[in-house]
């Protein structure tokens, strides 16, 4: 029995599932749609598989398709793979990776084979190349039409080195990640099939009716709903319930998932399993062995608990039922409704890493951005809320912008490197890890909190809402966000995406001159650097008196609210060509006490050494980060 309804797929059946998750985002949007169906039998002597694999591909786009591609991942752990040589001669290899695979046995490497496939029922010709299974349609699949795909394949589970695998550094068995054979994404940009290097991912959303034999001392966690706990036991039957297990070495996982466009699961003989209940939330599921630091996997899920609530107040609801913090995997990484992390950590830590990714089902999960694109629109969003959610979850003020002060000093140690490379980058393609991360996780989250100071906080906190509500599920592109904030603001944003996201250019204003002209005082500020911005001004009168001068672009088409707890001054805008700006202020000098230019500290001005008159020290977020 599902645990939810078949979902037929296509924009008319998303409007009529049980969840009504799915409203038409404008006019023309299409997306594809799978429903897998898998049976694996899983040998822990030998550390491979045996599965069988119906997919019904929903073909909802206005083309026509020749060609379909399934992505192999464990085809990437094998020596001369393009993970090992991109590994081996990328400027700073990622250290879990390194040369490992080079040197993986034949016993260690990971390997995914196609036996059979055929499309409606007749054989098709396919070719394995790397990570990537290339198929050619015996009959195309026309628009707003399906095709049912039968497979059989075996795998290799890979000693772990890179998200997924067996035996990890902390003794788990298995953390399955990227294991079956997987139908790459297709939308309006054509075909993602994507080597797999070991970035990020983009997949289809569908439904999953996964089951799983195992040895029956294995406790496993996984993505979506068991349908027979009776059956198994291990944490999942309902106090009360009396166990059926079936007699024989193996018992059978049945898990099923709607609108999700993955499917993990890991496993372990030792695993503990507990429980926690969101209210008005999902029920959290915890998988890990006992140690040394086991009390601190004791008191995770109170925090847990917490960071969903913060999270489903200020950034929409998280719509699944259940979710599953598994230890496993090399660090930490996100999956639906379930993330991997490594657990021998300090408490502060492992509530770090549970919250990151977790926060991760909104911006991955749900939202389903092409992170393989626009990894800045998963990273970077999660890391933004995952320190306003840290702060909140420890009794600090989320609202407090110093909370985003790592990831400010972090775009500015890229700034400053010489290395960086535009937002618009290919996961796949930066030059180095170093650029990726700091990019993805650092520039993207400063994105967000630069964004709050252009149209204001609450325009800001309206619009992550909405575009969590009218996004969900669809795949949203950097455009699509534009829009929301656009609409939200009622103020132009191009000019600020295409700066910040589409060019290394940054940002550095400062007060040039300061003259007495007797009644009054004249303030040229200067833009040193070439990226326009919207500048606040604070004054600070003799007396402690203050008022913040608000000077807008007029590329901006608008204005931000007031939203500050100072008295404020609306001035003509900046035409972004004008390298100076003349601020008339209607005191003479000597009842200025200071002026300061960002007093919020939002804007990631490169250099704030010159924000100042008088030049007092004007502490940068990472100075005050360290």
């Amino acid at each position: 029995m599902r645990h939810t309804h078949t979902i037929l797929f296509g924009i008319i059946s998303f409007l009529l599932s049980g969840n009504n998750m799915f409203v038409q985002a404008q006019s023309g949007y299409w997306q594809q749609g799978v429903e897998y169906t898998m049976e694996v039998d899983m040998d822990v002597d030998t550390h491979q598989f045996a599965g069988t694999q119906n997919l019904v591909y929903y073909n909802n786009s206005p083309d026509t398709l020749h060609q379909v591609f399934y992505h192999l991942y464990f085809n990437a752990f094998q020596p001369g793979s393009m993970m090992d040589v991109r590994s081996r001669t990328i400027e700073d290899p990622d250290r879990r990776v390194g040369d490992r695979i080079f040197y993986l046995g034949d016993d260690e490497i990971g390997f995914q084979r196609i036996e059979s496939l055929e499309q409606n029922g007749e054989a098709v010709d396919y070719q394995m190349v790397g990570t990537i299974l290339e198929v050619t349609l015996n009959e195309p699949i026309m628009p707003n039409s399906e095709a049912t795909f039968d497979m059989t394949f075996e795998g290799q589970v890979p000693l772990q080195i890179r998200r997924t695998g067996r035996d990890n550094e902390e003794g788990i068995d298995y953390s399955m990640s990227q294991w079956y054979p997987k139908m790459a994404e297709y939308d309006y940009e054509g075909w993602h099939a994507n080597p797999y290097i070991g970035r990020e991912f983009h997949g289809v959303w569908g439904s999953y009716d996964v089951k799983i034999s195992i040895d029956s001392s294995y406790v496993m966690a996984a993505t979506g709903y068991l349908q027979n706990p009776q059956e198994v036991g291990h944490g999942y039957l309902e106090e009360g319930k009396r166990l059926k297990r079936p007699n024989g070495d193996k018992i059978t996982y049945h898990f099923t998932a709607d609108h999700v466009h993955d499917f993990m699961w890991a496993a372990d003989p030792d695993y503990m399993h507990t429980i926690a209940q969101v209210p008005n939330g999902p029920t959290l599921h915890f998988f890990y062995q006992q140690d040394s630091l086991t009390q601190n996997w004791n008191d995770l899920p109170e925090y847990t608990v917490k960071a969903f609530q913060y999270m489903n107040e200020h950034f929409g609801k998280y719509p699944y039922d259940k979710y599953s913090v598994v230890q496993g995997g090399d660090g930490g990484m996100e999956y639906p409704m379930a993330t991997l992390i490594t657990g021998h950590r300090s408490l502060r830590s492992l509530v770090g890493v549970t919250v990151h990714e977790l926060i991760h089902s909104w911006y991955q999960g749900v939202l389903g951005t092409n992170e393989s694109l626009y990894s800045w629109m998963d990273e970077g969003f999660t890391s933004y809320a995952s320190s306003r959610t840290m702060a909140h979850i420890f009794g600090g003020n989320a609202d407090d912008p110093q909370v985003h002060a790592n990831s400010y000093a972090g775009y500015f140690n890229l700034a400053e490197s010489g290395r960086e490379e535009p937002m618009t980058t290919h996961s796949d393609h930066y030059s180095t890890n170093f650029a990726y991360g700091r990019a993805a996780y650092s520039k993207g989250a400063v994105f967000l909190a630069q964004l709050s100071y252009i149209i204001g906080d609450n325009a800001f906190a309206k619009g992550m809402k909405r575009y969590f509500e009218e996004w969900k599920f669809k795949h949203p592109n950097p455009t699509n966000l534009k829009r929301i904030m656009e609409k939200e603001s009622d103020i132009e944003l191009d000019w600020y995406f295409e700066y910040f996201v589409n060019t290394t250019h940054t940002i550095n204003y400062g007060v040039k001159s300061v003259e007495d002209r007797g009644a009054t005082t004249h303030v040229t500020l200067e833009r040193v650097d070439k990226m326009p911005m919207p500048l606040d001004v604070l004054v600070t009168y003799e007396g402690g008196e203050q008022e913040l001068f608000y000077i807008p672009l007029r590329i901006m088409r608008g204005e931000k609210e007031n939203d500050s707890s100072y008295e404020r001054t609306e001035m003509q805008d900046w035409p972004w060509v004008f390298p100076t700006y003349l601020l008339e202020i209607s005191r003479p000098l000597g009842e200025i006490s200071q002026i300061q230019i960002d007093p919020s500290y939002k804007m990631a001005d490169i250099d704030r050494s010159n924000n100042s008159y008088p030049d007092t020290k004007n502490t940068r977020f990472n100075e005050v980060a360290e």
